[in-house]
């Protein structure tokens, strides 16, 4: 079964709930601006080019804006955000790969920003998952994991609640002669996702090592307080 399409379902359902105006846990965004990301992303990626080349960042913040109503106002506040609900909704269309290619480049994507919404709203409750989405989460999250754990000073091992363990990133030299080791980071698959994504403060995990390790780990990704 692919499992992107049910999150797409689900993050829509969560954004509409939380209101155009909603929080997130995406710095400076609102509910809007985290919708109008999805929508280019999908739609017209190029426009979110800022995301990754700071010399455009001020041109993708602009498109952002504008897609989220906010340059310049929605005419029709209500209506617009229901269309850009339905445009989310009705995903980029066959032809394009982050339709044929969605699990790979959406699974994880829809999953975080879904808990970004629910859990800037305060709801820290993890959601209960299908099997099969877990096992999916973790197929991506292990397969992609070592881009956004290059800032983190030691190796990473993951033990998922299911009983599943990877190593994710190896300690420096080793862990040998003074250098970081390795820390182990458990709890369910989406939650263990959410500290490799930045979100950790509020993601249900466990990390395990020796204390400096565990500090330099959090410094970088942090864990509930």
């Amino acid at each position: 079964m692919r499992w992107h399409p049910h999150e797409r379902r689900i993050l829509v359902e969560t954004l509409r709930g939380a209101g155009p105006d909603g929080p997130t846990l995406c710095a400076g965004w609102r509910a809007r601006h985290l919708a109008a990301h999805v929508l280019l992303r999908e739609r017209r990626p190029w426009s979110l080019a800022g995301q990754v080349l700071p010399a455009a960042r001020d041109w993708t913040e602009r498109r952002i804006a504008a897609r989220a109503g906010l340059e310049p106002a929605w005419t029709d506040p209500a209506g617009e955000w229901d269309r850009l609900l339905a445009d989310i909704a009705a995903g980029p269309g066959s032809w394009s790969p982050y339709e044929f290619a969605g699990e790979a480049v959406n699974l994880l994507e829809f999953f975080v920003h879904t808990e970004d919404v629910r859990r800037a709203a305060g709801d820290d409750t993890p959601r209960e998952l299908p099997i099969g989405l877990q096992a999916g989460l973790w197929h991506y999250l292990t397969g992609g994991a070592r881009l956004f754990l290059r800032p983190v000073p030691t190796g990473v091992v993951a033990i998922a609640d299911t009983g599943l363990r990877r190593r994710l990133k190896s300690p420096p030299s080793g862990g040998r002669d003074g250098a970081p080791g390795t820390v182990v980071v458990r709890g369910e698959p989406g939650e263990i996702a959410l500290w490799i994504y930045g979100r950790g403060a509020h993601a249900r995990v466990d990390l395990a090592g020796s204390p400096d390790d565990v500090a330099a780990a959090t410094a970088v990704l942090p864990v509930p307080a």
